[in-house]
């Protein structure tokens, strides 16, 4: 939180002799390559989230955030050093330079002193009720102030009337800047939505395409990349000209719309109540050890690498660990109740014919709620595996694209919910989170609805745990990955 005698800092961000640019800013901020950072460094040796400038004890403070080329002063690395006065830092030995300035908080005037007052004066010459015999410097004066008071009375109506004129124009202008915004959000959707169906029609080419690529889906392949390159570039203008990121916006509700984003949803559309409901079930993880001990479980026996890398590979969003731990608290042994599909096990929960389907093999004591070595189930890497290819295959054909939508696909709740998701039109723009919620939140079982939330809520916490209270940083952080590498 940002005390109020802190002072805003400048940063002068250099890249190269000719590239030079400023800004200001009074909160917490990131530095990176990632579109979702509030400083946006286009550079080779800038990782997507490269440091955190923070405040803590009314002082400004860098932090790397384990990048792969680390933060500099000088010649010498620094993981974590106070802003004062004037710095100079370096992203990497030899990356962009930045100037941190800290600008003197501006002090407020003192009042000025309280004018005399002229009650007396007016009392004297203006008074109708007088009862002494005025002079004729007196009378002069009130018949001076008589005219002038009749001159100003027709000025005054002058004036009103166009203050009205204006006042109706700048209504019409609000109306206009108005309609101005809607349609830029509506392009912006179209943008957004553009964007999600290239990506589903690119996963389709890369599967047909999966063991043989020809020169010619090659070149289309090229060809989708470069398009969504462009659109995802012009639907940053539009997020950055609509001020979805503003100022106003706390840090915790900033994540909330960067995690929506990196599953697939559009915060441009964001659906009111969205947020609220999302610090609700923050508050819900908050109030028990659930998911600090499933992270230190997860950290223990190594097991976060592996699941990132193998969702990164598959070109899922990394926080889909998050639905794991929802599922077991990342416990390759956990046993589900008995269903009429069966036993679900393992971390990823797979009952046994989804988990036929994808290639794992079932164990004696499938019937059983017990741990069996010999169920493939339970092999922490064959089930990620399997889990990896099973989320990608529900993204890019009943969710198209839409992570909440995976998530709800994936609990599915004795296929009431997949069924809800495939009455949608089957395009990104209406198969979504939002549109599902809208068109079906009564008929939504609670342990879905709740399923979505709660991995949601999870991945933003996961983000930055430290914001909400928690002893540990980023699980996702350290791990060396690409976010949608294989498109």
């Amino acid at each position: 939180m940002k005390s109020s005698t802190t002072q805003a800092i400048k940063v002068t961000l250099e890249i190269g002799s000719a590239d030079r640019r400023e800004f200001t800013f009074a909160d917490p901020f990131r530095i990176g390559r990632h579109r979702a950072c509030q400083l946006r460094v286009n550079h080779q040796e800038v990782s997507r989230y490269h440091a955190d400038v923070y405040i803590e004890d009314n002082r400004w403070w860098i932090q790397d955030l384990q990048s792969t080329n680390g933060v500099f002063i000088g010649d010498r690395k620094i993981d974590k050093s106070p802003l004062s006065g004037s710095i100079r830092i370096r992203l990497g030995l030899s990356g962009p330079r930045l100037l941190f300035e800290l600008e003197r908080a501006v002090q407020p005037e003192p009042p000025a002193a309280p004018s005399h007052t002229i009650k007396d004066y007016i009392q004297h010459y203006f008074s109708e009720r007088t009862e002494k015999k005025v002079g004729r410097h007196t009378m002069m004066v009130r018949k001076a102030y008589a005219e002038v008071r009749k001159k100003q009375r027709w000025m005054y109506i002058s004036i009103i009337s166009i203050f009205a004129v204006l006042l109706v124009l700048t209504g019409g202008f609000a109306v206009y800047k108005h309609r101005q915004v809607r349609l830029q959000r509506k392009l912006a959707a179209d943008i957004f939505y553009n964007m999600k169906s290239l990506e589903v029609e690119l996963a389709k080419l890369l599967k047909e395409t999966e063991q043989r690529r020809t020169p010619e889906s090659k070149k289309q392949i090229e060809s989708f990349r470069a398009k969504q390159g462009q659109l995802g570039e012009s639907y940053d203008r539009f997020v950055d000209t609509l001020d979805v990121y503003r100022k106003s916006l706390s840090e915790e509700e900033r994540i909330i719309l960067q995690i929506a984003r990196r599953f697939g949803e559009c915060e441009v559309n964001m659906p009111e109540g969205f947020v609220k409901e999302v610090k609700t079930y923050v508050a819900k993880w908050k109030s028990t050890r659930r998911l600090e001990r499933a992270i230190k479980r997860a950290k223990s026996r190594g097991y976060i690498p592996k699941i990132v890398q193998t969702l990164s590979a598959h070109d899922l969003p990394p926080q889909f660990f998050y639905l794991a731990l929802q599922e077991s608290n990342l416990n390759p042994k956990a046993c589900g109740p008995q269903t009429r599909f069966g036993i679900a096990k393992g971390m990823w929960q797979f009952i046994p014919a989804t988990a036929l389907q994808y290639g794992l093999k079932t164990g004696p004591l499938v019937n059983e709620p017990i741990h069996d070595l010999r169920d493939d189930r339970h092999h922490f890497e064959k089930s990620t595996l399997a889990a990896a290819k099973y989320l990608r295959n529900i993204y890019t054909t009943d969710a198209q694209a839409s992570g909440l939508l995976v998530m709800a696909s994936y609990n599915w709740s004795e296929r009431r919910v997949i069924k809800m998701i495939q009455s949608l039109p089957q395009n990104p723009r209406d198969r979504n989170f939002w549109r599902l919620t809208s068109k079906y939140r009564r008929r939504i079982p609670n342990e879905t609805y709740n399923y979505v939330f709660s991995i949601f809520s999870a991945a933003v916490i996961g983000e930055n745990p430290r914001l909400f209270g928690y002893d540990f940083d980023n699980p996702l952080a350290s791990v060396n990955i690409v976010y949608l590498n294989a498109k």
